[in-house]
C-alpha cells in the first residue's frame, strides 16, 4: 500500500487524474482544488457540466474549511453513520467554481477507509470521487468491471484492492438547506 499511496499522492500533486479504491466503488479522483485537473475528470468520464462531483476528506474538522457554515445536524449525521454518506452541504468555498453546484452546494463525504484516510492525509488536501464509469452508464462495483476506456485516461491506477471481490455499493447521499430541512437523495 505504500507504493500505492507515494506514486498515487505523486500524480495528484503535478495535477494528475488517478483511478483508486474508496470506501465504496472504485472511484476517478484528482485534487479538488486544482480547476485543470477537474475538468480532466469531466472529459474523462463525458460528463454534463451541470453535474457536480464530490470530494472526500478523511476529518470532519475540515468541513469547516469548506462550508461556510456546518449545520448542527451535519455533526451527528457524520458521526452517527455507520456506511459511507455524503453530504451536500449549502455555501462551499475554497474549491473551484467547477466543482460547486449552481445552487452554490458541494458534496462531501468523510471516509473511514484504510487506503483513502492515508491518501487523503499525505495529500493534505481533498480529492474528488466520481464513479470509475463514463457518465450515465453503470457504476462499476469491482475493479474487473471498469472499462478501458476509463483505464487508458488516467494517469495511475492504483492497485491496492484490485482483487478485492466484495462488490461494493455507492454512498448514501443527503442534502442539507439552510433552515433545517434535509433530502435524502439516494438511500
Amino acid at each position: 500500500m505504500q507504493n500505492d499511496l507515494k506514486k498515487a499522492v505523486d500524480v495528484l500533486k503535478r495535477g494528475g487524474v488517478i483511478l483508486y479504491p474508496t470506501d465504496t466503488i472504485w472511484g476517478i479522483g484528482c485534487d479538488a482544488t486544482n480547476p485543470e485537473a477537474i475538468d480532466r475528470i469531466y472529459k474523462i468520464k463525458k460528463r454534463e457540466d451541470s453535474k457536480s462531483m464530490l470530494v472526500l476528506l478523511e476529518n470532519p474538522a475540515f468541513l469547516e474549511r469548506y462550508v461556510n457554515e456546518v449545520p448542527e445536524i451535519a455533526w451527528d449525521l457524520v458521526e452517527i453513520s455507520d456506511t459511507p454518506l455524503t453530504v451536500i452541504y449549502p455555501g462551499a468555498k475554497n474549491f473551484p467554481s467547477r466543482l460547486i453546484a449552481e445552487d452554490g452546494s458541494i458534496g462531501i463525504r468523510i471516509t473511514k477507509e484504510e487506503f483513502t484516510v492515508k491518501l487523503l492525509q499525505h495529500f493534505r488536501r481533498p480529492v474528488v470521487s466520481t464513479s470509475a464509469n463514463i457518465s450515465g452508464q453503470k457504476s462499476p462495483s469491482l475493479f474487473s468491471e471498469i472499462s478501458e476506456d476509463i483505464k487508458n485516461q488516467v494517469d495511475y491506477i492504483v492497485r491496492y484492492r484490485q482483487d478485492d471481490l466484495s462488490p461494493a455499493s455507492p454512498s448514501g447521499i443527503i442534502k442539507l438547506w439552510p433552515g433545517g430541512r434535509i433530502d435524502i437523495i439516494r438511500k
